[in-house]
């Protein structure tokens, strides 16, 4: 990592993050920088991802949790508290102490650009994001950013990810010392990783099976794109009105057999990292029966590139998934259900759900251009969490963020 210049030292507090050396080793890069670091474990799996040094463990019961992250917060004169999903219970209730406090929030996940980018962001992702939402301070800020190379640069190592996951979830199941924690997953470990097992087992024939029905329903226009989302994501509860994936399924299709043209196709693509314990097929027949619009609704599973299907698609639906970005780039029109970072005027549709399927436009493409290099220039590092030297890259990505201060600001070109 080229040097960088001297920060007056901050005290950085890290909660939950990424299920990989990802915190760790930013907090060391950090302490090497000359700042302070610490620590606060919910629960068993948490500790598996810290060296130990400077870390709290909190064994109370999430009644008792506010009070205690706002004691913490104070004695320990915390100035940058860092964690991954603001979602979580544990996670708002801290967020809420250092904003009371003055204190600065920064918020990470995979990144809004796929597939090798993360997002470090102030105070919230998605919906909470203070990127901007008008279109003229969008491109303002984007004037002299650069292009980003959206090309994939670093591998993925879903063997080592699925690894560390299940040693994080199942290792949170054990209850001394941390019996009072309350995971914030909406699925039990133990069969959402048989489920997903048992996809991984089937992968290679769904992906087969996916192009197939692809290619079939390509030249079938106008052919409409909805992308799930994983369930355990709380962006889904958090930023919108559906608890799940089937209440916005049947949202969806209702709307679709109301404004869509006749002869217009549905498919659903199904999370590439879905746990499998809900039969998607059976539920999509269902649901479009009830809508009315039986036979004309259709499921795309497996490992298949989301280009491929966005780019033989007319237009993409989704509740406020990532994929939707990907998509605007592509030049496909855009409808999100919940509330996101892209539900702006000239990117993503903006009138009554039933009029999409036959009214919206393309994205703006020079609007689409201005509002990626800004998030990608001010908004994310390049790098993965899991598997090297995307880690690597991440780390040091971070690291150079936090200490020079410039999240949600862009960074000035890297020099030897």
């Amino acid at each position: 990592m080229p040097s960088l210049p001297p920060a007056p030292p901050r005290r950085f507090l890290f909660l939950q993050g990424p299920i990989s050396p990802f915190f760790r080793e930013v907090a060391a890069g950090l302490r090497a920088l000359g700042h302070a670091t610490r620590r606060i474990n919910l629960s068993l799996g948490d500790r598996l991802f810290w060296d130990g040094s400077f870390a709290t463990d909190y064994t109370g019961t999430p009644a008792d949790w506010p009070g205690f992250v706002a004691h913490y917060l104070e004695r320990e004169a915390i100035t940058d508290l860092l964690l991954l999903g603001e979602q979580r219970p544990y996670h708002r209730a801290a967020i809420a102490a250092a904003r009371s406090r003055g204190i600065a929030v920064t918020v990470t996940d995979y990144g809004y650009l796929r597939p090798d980018w993360i997002v470090l962001e102030r105070d919230g992702m998605g919906a909470e994001s203070r990127f901007p939402r008008d279109p003229a301070a969008i491109r303002a800020l984007a004037e002299g950013l650069p292009v980003p190379d959206l090309r994939p640069r670093y591998a993925a190592d879903f063997a080592r990810q699925a690894r560390w996951d299940m040693a994080a979830h199942l290792a949170a199941l054990l209850p001394f010392p941390f019996r009072h924690y309350e995971s914030y997953l909406l699925h039990h470990p133990v069969p959402a990783y048989l489920g997903t097992g048992l996809r991984l087992l089937r992968r290679r024939r769904d992906t087969a099976e996916a192009a197939r029905r692809l290619a079939a329903l390509a030249g079938q226009r106008p052919l409409f794109l909805f992308a799930m989302q994983m369930e355990n994501d709380f962006s889904i509860r958090a930023y919108s009105a559906f608890p799940d994936n089937d209440a916005a399924l049947r949202a969806a299709l209702q709307s679709f057999a109301r404004g869509a043209p006749p002869g217009a196709q549905f498919l659903a693509k199904v999370h590439p990292l879905d746990p499998g314990l809900k039969r998607w097929g059976a539920r999509l027949a269902r649901l479009a029966a009830e809508a009315g619009v039986a036979g004309r609704a259709h499921l795309l599973d497996g490992a298949l590139p989301a280009e491929a299907a966005i780019l033989a698609s007319h237009g993409v639906v989704t509740i406020n998934s990532t994929l939707a970005v990907e998509a605007i780039a592509l030049g496909r029109p855009v409808l999100a259900l919940g509330r996101a970072i892209y539900q702006v005027p000239g990117l993503a549709w903006q009138g009554p759900p039933d009029r999409f399927w036959q009214d919206a436009p393309p994205p703006d493409a020079a609007l689409a251009d201005a509002f990626l290099r800004g998030i990608a220039a001010c908004l994310h590092v390049r790098g993965r969490f899991y598997g090297r030297p995307g880690l690597d890259v991440a780390v040091a990505g971070a690291v150079r963020r936090l200490h020079m201060g410039l999240v949600n600001a862009p960074l000035p070109a890297v020099t030897a």
